[in-house]
């Protein structure tokens, strides 16, 4: 984008705040279920003599809000790039808000048997569908309107909602567990913060009225025809995107692998574990998440901020994934010892380290693909991804540990999805700073601006 092209900074700032918030909510939806899912869900709509079965299936439900995400992410792809960002964003967030109601209203197994789990699957997979949708559209939302020379600043923003959303969840349920008694938590305090989804519905309400869509989509919109038919806006953006950019989509992939995974396992699996495991107590554990998680509301920017300064967001990114697997077994040495403090600790370097990583990702997504696949191309890699690290993490960090009994095993695990991150990281083609407005080889039009 060139200086001519840059909106007020003040319109940027409105902007900014208007994305975060509707991210921040999006994310509070989704991600209380982990926190629901660690606490609460396993006896609530899978009864069982065994806790560590209910939990592990209270997990493979949160995975299922993950397996629809990919979908989401095509079918907001191909909206998004056809006819603008900002559709799919709005949609997203209404779908959102009405799953996490329904959760929030859903009776439990001793009601209705069965249909509890199932109708409670049903509520996971829309939820997979709303945010899915709805990262591509709030990153590029951000990163199109950016100043060229602050892109990593602002698209690191956008990453900010889904910790503070995290952390509102995990507030939220602090509050209840710390002023509820227990039998009262469980038989319907829980239920509370889900019963909140419908403010998603006003938030995308003023998005959708108050919200410009970013100047890339409009100079694509506003091509002649002809110059939309060779280089603007595709029929089938998705089939572009995997066919000229399937290596880009595998790179964005495994760029999120260790991101992901981590990041379930700090905000919910370790909830679990340190309760059942360590010994903690719930709010103790809450409080540590809560306030470590916060610290990444300013670590993030900076980071995101250091890669404009740096010329290169791949660089940082490295240097995180390599620091995440050395940090791997510390983290749960310190984590064993159930020590608040070192627990804290533990939380505090690992939330910055994944910062490193997660605060430039937005914008180093969208530096990899072209104006006219863009969101095709981020959201598929995002949310495939999501699928196979993030919505897995808590289930395979549960399994871990109940096949061999320590802490080690989640380590192990972590290191070999840095690995994955380094190789995918290491292998992209950084185009920092990039044109925005280039479109596919070999149609690229010329664009006057």
């Amino acid at each position: 984008m060139t200086a001519g092209t840059e909106i007020a900074p003040a319109k940027m700032r409105r902007l900014a705040a208007a994305a975060v918030f509707a991210t921040t909510l999006e994310w509070f939806d989704f991600l209380i279920y982990a926190t629901a899912a660690a606490l609460v869900l396993g006896p609530q709509f899978f009864p069982s003599a065994d806790p560590v079965a209910g939990t592990l299936a209270s997990f493979a439900t949160f995975a299922v809000g993950f397996v629809a995400r990919p979908i989401g992410g095509i079918v907001a792809g191909h909206v998004g790039d056809r006819f603008g960002r900002k559709p799919p964003l709005v949609a997203a967030m209404l779908i959102m808000g009405l799953a996490t109601f329904a959760v929030g209203v859903l009776p439990p197994y001793s009601s209705i048997g069965v249909w509890a789990p199932i109708l409670l699957v049903v509520a996971r997979l829309v939820q997979g569908l709303g945010v899915g949708a709805q990262w591509g559209g709030a990153a590029l939302l951000l990163v199109e309107h950016a100043p060229e020379r602050h892109r990593g600043y602002y698209g690191s923003l956008v990453q900010t909602g889904a910790v503070a959303g995290a952390v509102l969840g995990n507030l939220f349920f602090l509050i209840l567990t710390a002023t509820m008694a227990p039998a009262a938590f469980d038989a319907w305090g829980w239920r509370i913060p889900f019963l909140s989804g419908l403010l998603l519905i006003g938030i995308g309400v003023y998005v959708q009225l108050k919200i410009e869509d970013t100047p890339v989509f409009h100079e694509l919109r506003e091509r002649s025809a002809a110059a939309a038919r060779e280089a603007g806006l595709r029929k089938a953006p998705l089939v572009t995107a995997v066919r000229h950019h399937g290596l880009a989509i595998v790179q964005a992939a495994g760029a999120f692998f260790v991101v992901n995974a981590v990041f379930y396992i700090l905000i919910s699996g370790i909830l679990g574990y340190a309760t059942t495991e360590v010994g903690m107590s719930r709010t103790s554990i809450l409080v540590c998440v809560m306030v470590a998680g916060l610290s990444q509301l300013v670590t993030m920017p900076f980071f995101g901020a250091l890669t404009d300064r740096m010329g290169s967001r791949k660089k940082l990114y490295l240097i995180g994934c390599v620091s995440m697997a050395v940090f791997a077994f510390p983290l749960f040495w310190l984590i064993d010892t159930g020590s608040v403090p070192l627990v804290l600790l533990a939380l505090l370097v690992a939330f910055t380290i994944h910062a490193t990583m997660y605060g430039p990702q937005a914008t180093l997504y969208a530096e990899m693909f072209p104006a006219d696949v863009r969101f095709s191309g981020a959201s598929l890699g995002y949310q495939v991804a999501s699928v196979l690290a993030g919505g897995l993490a808590p289930f395979i960090m549960t399994a871990l540990l109940a096949t061999t009994g320590a802490s080690w095993s989640v380590a192990v695990y972590i290191i070999a999805c840095a690995a994955v991150t380094f190789v995918a990281v290491a292998s992209i083609r950084e185009r920092f700073r990039r044109d925005l407005y280039e479109v596919s080889e070999p149609e690229r039009a010329p664009v006057s601006r």
